[in-house]
């Protein structure tokens, strides 16, 4: 039976998006984003845990993120779990898991900065727009964002 690696994330990027650029114009995104999930402990006070997670963006992706993303900007982010390992100077293994994004949407309010009139980032041959996407002049979810490069689905 083939296993399932799929990552959903809604949460707020902790700092702008750090892009390199390598053979090709081919350039990478790394970032970083916090959830938050609060709940009532026994005693009946509100507790907030907060997880980070070290997320990964590829070629279109990681220039839409560089252009558009900031730090506080709320994502939803659908991906993959991915772990780096390497060796330290000691030769101590050491593994690092990442999250390999493979579409995201930005959410809520057009970031401070960003230019022009238009709320959405714009098309390229790899983005999808959601359904529910109508044009309107009031703010609202981005473009959706997606790496389908390699998809085989039949629909």
């Amino acid at each position: 039976m083939a296993g399932v690696n799929k990552v959903i994330l809604v949460g707020n990027l902790g700092s702008d998006p750090e892009v390199k650029y390598l053979e090709g114009d081919n350039a990478v995104a790394n970032l970083s984003i916090a959830t938050t999930e609060a709940y009532k402990n026994r005693n009946g006070e509100r507790v907030e845990q907060t997880e980070w997670h070290d997320l990964e963006m590829w070629g279109a992706q990681a220039k839409i993120a560089e252009q558009y993303l900031k730090k506080g900007s709320q994502i939803y982010v659908e991906g993959k779990l991915k772990t780096d390992k390497w060796q330290d100077e000691q030769g101590q293994n050491r593994y690092r898991t990442k999250i390999r994004v493979l579409s995201f949407t930005m959410l809520g309010a057009k970031p401070d900065g960003a230019m022009g009139g238009n709320t959405n980032a714009p098309q390229q041959s790899n983005q999808q727009r959601p359904a529910s996407a109508a044009p309107t002049s009031a703010p609202k979810a981005q473009e959706m964002v997606s790496d389908t490069e390699d998809d085989d689905l039949p629909f």
